[in-house]
Formats: structure tokens, C-alpha cells, sequence
């Protein structure tokens, strides 16, 4: 391209244009012509309040995330997951007991990521979600919502998780007493291969006697006439499964699932008998970590609802400065080989 014919010529406008065209066409964009050339821009330093963005402009913007393959860094691979987490927003949920319940809620939404595509839009996750965010929820909701952003994004695989703390009224042992304990919780939809799976996850807190302790304690008692207490800890169960299609399995039902396996359950409300029999509890339903794993299993292997299943939990030992844990799982969705090493430190309860 013949810019300029006699270089000891002063340019014109015209010739100048061009050249600062072909440069940009070069560079990209303005900032790595600015970078290529040295020339900086007088920037305006006061937002522009009254500026208003036209179709024009809006189609004139770089948009590097759904560029070509030539722009992809590092291997070219598909990617499984990719997306946000941690949006917050409330969200209204159905209850067995009470109705509508209105909590905040954590959302992650992801999608695969084919090996020539560069990236998603991530807002468009956000806008898909927002659209079904005001119905009250339901995995059935989820799925439009998974629907709207597997589209939106052109992606085979999608995954929705959304995560609370749901509330739910439990009365004292003695007292009469009543007051709200909270449930961890998440909701999970995932669709992989075109096979779409409903996931809920609970975290349940409950204390651990230690039945070899219990016995030792007695052991001092009937034989020496020694005081001796056995050793108990908070302990945490993450309780995860799959629903499957057909009745409803609620929050509630999961709950009173775990309650029934393990009835140890820490309390909210205690007055001093509420306490005494809390003691009369834990020596009634002594349980090492295995225990734990089995019982749970054996109340979700019992419930029809509830598909594939893993149990994980941790006794945060009293004696020990170490935990005592265990994983049992049923199916193939839960069953890893390998661990998140940080999964056990995810069980820890802050009262």
C-alpha cells in the first residue's frame, strides 16, 4: 500500500488516516497502538454522565472472550466447568411445612467450554438466572434456568448450584423450649452428556460419644469409684443425593431423615433438665465415625426418593487433636477416588 509517494513530502490529511487505519488494523486496538507507537491519547479524567450508548457503539465494542480459536492462550482443551460463583440474591423456596420461604442464596452456574471456543460471556449466566429468580423454586425452575443459559452460551454441559441456610423450628428436650436451628443446604442440577441429575446436600450437626470412652468412664466408676466422664465433640455429616423423579423429597424430609439415624442432634434452646437429658441422649446412642457413615446409609438406602448417595463425616475429637472421619458412598455419582484435600476442613461448624 503506497501511503506516501516522496517521503520528504509533508502528508496529507488523507495519507495520515490511512496510515493511522492500517496501524489500528494492525494493533487491534487502541491501547496496543497506543503501546506500538508511544503516542498517548489525552484522556477525559470527568465521567460522562450524559453519554448514551447506541446500537452502533454497543456492536463496535471488543468482545475478546467469543473471539476466534487464534486468540485461545495455553492448550487447546475443553474445559469442564467454567462460570461464576458466589452471586447472592434471595430467592423463594417451597417448604413442607411452611409455604414460601424467602433466603439468600449463593448461586454458582457453570458450563463446558468447547476446545476452539475462546470463552463465555459470564453476565449472560447472571441474566438467565435473574429471569426465573422471582418464581418460587424449584429444581423444575432450575432447569429453565439451566435451559435459558446452556442456549444462551452454546455449551453441552451445564451445572446450577445454590446455596442457604435454611431455618426450621425445633423444641427443647424437656422444657418446652423452642428456638431455630439452621441447616447448611445446597441444590445442585447438573446435566452432562445430555443426562440431567438432581442433587441436594445437607450438613447435619450432631455430638459424637465415644462408646470406647463411655465404657472406660463406667469401668472407673463400678471398679474404683472414680469420676469419670466420657469424651464428646461436635461432629458434622455432609449428607449428599441424588432425587430422583416422582415425589417430592424436602429439606424437612432430609432432615428428619438424619434425625432419626442419629437423634443426637445439638440443640438450640437448654434449660438445665433440656441439658441433663441431652447427657441421658449421648449415653443412650454412643457412635464412633463409622457407626455414623452406617446409620446414615442405612436411612437413605431405606427412603425410595433418593437415588445415589454419599455420607461424609467428622468427628472433631475431644481427646485427639485430630479428627476421626469417614466416607461412604452409593452409586457412581459420588464416588471419587480421590478427595478434595481440603473437604474435611469444609465440615468444620462455627456455632
Amino acid at each position: 500500500m503506497n501511503i506516501q509517494s516522496d517521503i520528504s513530502d509533508t502528508p496529507s490529511r488523507e495519507e495520515a488516516d490511512k496510515a493511522l487505519a492500517l496501524l489500528r488494523r494492525y494493533a487491534g486496538s487502541d491501547a496496543a497502538l497506543a503501546e506500538l507507537t508511544g503516542v498517548y491519547p489525552d484522556l477525559h479524567a470527568i465521567y460522562p454522565d450524559n453519554f448514551v450508548v447506541d446500537a452502533a457503539y454497543k456492536d463496535g465494542l471488543p468482545d475478546l472472550q467469543n473471539g476466534p480459536a487464534s486468540l485461545i492462550r495455553g492448550a487447546q482443551r475443553v474445559i469442564q466447568h467454567v462460570g461464576i460463583s458466589n452471586f447472592r440474591l434471595p430467592i423463594p423456596y417451597r417448604t413442607r411445612d411452611n409455604g414460601d420461604l424467602t433466603l439468600e442464596t449463593s448461586v454458582t452456574g457453570t458450563v463446558s467450554l468447547e476446545a476452539d471456543k475462546k470463552g463465555i460471556n459470564m453476565s449472560r449466566i447472571m441474566r438467565s438466572f435473574y429471569t426465573h429468580a422471582e418464581k418460587s423454586f424449584s429444581f423444575e425452575v432450575m432447569e429453565a434456568a439451566l435451559d435459558d443459559y446452556k442456549s444462551d452460551l452454546e455449551s453441552f454441559d451445564a451445572r446450577i448450584q445454590m446455596r442457604f441456610s435454611f431455618p426450621m423450628k425445633v423444641e427443647s428436650l424437656r422444657s418446652g423450649l423452642t428456638g431455630f436451628q439452621y441447616y447448611d443446604i445446597a441444590l445442585e442440577l447438573v446435566e452432562t452428556a445430555g443426562q440431567r441429575r438432581k442433587i441436594m446436600h445437607l450438613d447435619y450437626v450432631y455430638s459424637s460419644t465415644c462408646p470406647c470412652s463411655l465404657e472406660l468412664s463406667e469401668h472407673a466408676r463400678r471398679t474404683r469409684g472414680q469420676l469419670a466422664t466420657p469424651h464428646s465433640q461436635r461432629s458434622v455429616a455432609r449428607i449428599s443425593v441424588e432425587a430422583l423423579p416422582g415425589n417430592c423429597l424436602w429439606f424437612e424430609d432430609l432432615i428428619d431423615l438424619c434425625r432419626r439415624a442419629v437423634p443426637t442432634e445439638t440443640q438450640v434452646m437448654v434449660k438445665r433438665e433440656d441439658e441433663q437429658a441431652f447427657a441421658e441422649l449421648n449415653a443412650a446412642n454412643p457412635i464412633f465415625v463409622e457407626d455414623a457413615a452406617r446409620l446414615f446409609a442405612q436411612g437413605l438406602e431405606d427412603d425410595p426418593r433418593i437415588g445415589d448417595f454419599r455420607v461424609v463425616a467428622s468427628h472433631q475429637e475431644s481427646l485427639h487433636s485430630h479428627d476421626a472421619v469417614s466416607v461412604l458412598t452409593e452409586g457412581t455419582l459420588f464416588a471419587d477416588q480421590s478427595l478434595d484435600p481440603k473437604l474435611f476442613a469444609t465440615l468444620f461448624h462455627v456455632g
